[in-house]
């Protein structure tokens, strides 16, 4: 069953996929900008949404992405066809634990699941989909400590409490340090309900800004407009 999200630039079809376009996916792909990466890899990529996004963005860049739920797989790859930026874009199907790169990526993208020591979802697809643990996160980790470049980053928005007491303390045993950190909550009084780390390989002072989602209930705040409007036709 199709099911179309249309942006400015480009459309995707969600489809066939467990994992549909999120607030999280599209934070993260706009507030992604990066402009002197040449190569880009999207792990996880969904829908393709925001290896779409980043496409748009960095138009001189090459991007791959890789999934390991087969059926979004096939449509991240129709979704990439149909688009202006198909020339530039590449998705590969399974782990992103089994690539094996020749040349490292300045900038690596992912909106990961996090549903970490939770139930797993019955739906299989939904269970591949959001279900993880913190084997996930040092697999992951261990995949950008080898295949980042020394002044590349890498890009993740995951939950405020995953960030600080289970990712944060294992950084550095992949020699990764966080560069700058968006906060992410739903009203400005109220507290983070994410993060959007960006990662390195060099130690530097950490850049923090808070980022509102709504400027009251049913409002998009002014920030979340500008940050999607280059996208959203909403906007």
């Amino acid at each position: 069953m199709r099911s179309i999200f249309r942006f400015k630039q480009f459309e995707i079809d969600q489809g066939n996929c467990a994992m549909k376009i999120n607030t999280d996916g599209v934070l993260l792909g706009g507030s992604t900008y990066f402009p002197e990466a040449k190569r880009i890899l999207d792990v996880g990529t969904g829908t393709g949404v925001i290896a779409l996004m980043l496409a748009q963005s960095h138009p001189h860049t090459l991007i791959d992405a890789v999934e390991i739920e087969e059926d979004a797989c096939q449509q991240a790859n129709i979704n990439f066809q149909k688009s202006d930026f198909a020339e530039r874009l590449q998705v590969f199907s399974g782990s992103f634990a089994d690539l094996q790169p020749e040349l490292a990526y300045d900038l690596i993208v992912s909106n990961p699941p996090f549903y970490t020591n939770s139930l797993h979802n019955p739906d299989m697809r939904k269970r591949l989909a959001k279900h993880t643990d913190m084997l996930f996160f040092e697999k992951l980790l261990s995949f950008v400590s080898r295949y980042l470049t020394d002044n590349g980053q890498f890009k993740l928005i995951i939950p405020v409490a995953l960030a600080d007491e289970e990712i944060a303390p294992i950084l550095a045993d992949y020699k990764l340090y966080v560069q700058d950190e968006i906060t992410i909550s739903s009203f400005s009084k109220e507290l983070p309900i994410r993060k959007i780390w960006g990662i390195g390989k060099k130690e530097v002072l950490l850049e923090t800004q808070a980022f509102h989602i709504y400027a009251e209930r049913g409002i998009y705040s002014t920030d979340y407009k500008t940050l999607l409007k280059p996208y959203f036709l909403a906007f």
